[in-house]
């Protein structure tokens, strides 16, 4: 049941993404600078952090927690960022399904690779025939939404 109820979260925050990045499409055409777009977008995404942290009031990780913390655990924020500034300048040429169909095969075939070597702290997860086939499927969805 957990399970369930996380893919259906999980299904929820795809759509966030489908509607973050058709509003910052349109936020860069009226700014019209890509750049500012992002820029106040992740401002947008700095202030509700901020307001939760405030609001929740967890607590701080210890400051040698921090030291410890392997390098590329920060890459999340710049990686966020160009993820922002690429829906706020793609999805324009390419229209908002178009946009996300190739994000998500993109999402699938780079998560593919990091659960088969067990990167960035995951488990292992091998590269079955079943899991080819899914990806080959997302490709070939995205291939039907662009040329069908």
């Amino acid at each position: 049941m957990n399970y369930l109820i996380f893919a259906v979260l999980a299904a929820g925050a795809g759509t966030c993404i489908a509607l973050q990045a058709s509003a910052n499409s349109r936020f860069r055409h009226n700014l019209e600078s890509p750049l500012f777009a992002a820029f106040f977008s992740i401002c947008g995404t700095f202030i509700t952090a901020l307001s939760v942290i405030l609001l929740v009031r967890p607590s701080a990780p210890s400051a040698e927690s921090v030291r410890q913390t392997q390098w590329w655990n920060w890459i999340g924020g710049p990686l966020g960022a160009l993820i922002v500034l690429a829906g706020a300048t793609l999805v324009s040429h390419l229209g908002a399904a178009l946009f996300i169909a190739c994000v998500v095969a993109g999402q699938l075939l780079g998560s593919l690779v990091l659960d088969h070597f067990a990167l960035m702290g995951l488990p292992e997860q091998p590269l079955t025939p079943g899991r080819v086939v899914g990806a080959v499927l997302v490709v070939a969805g995205v291939v039907c939404i662009k040329y069908l």
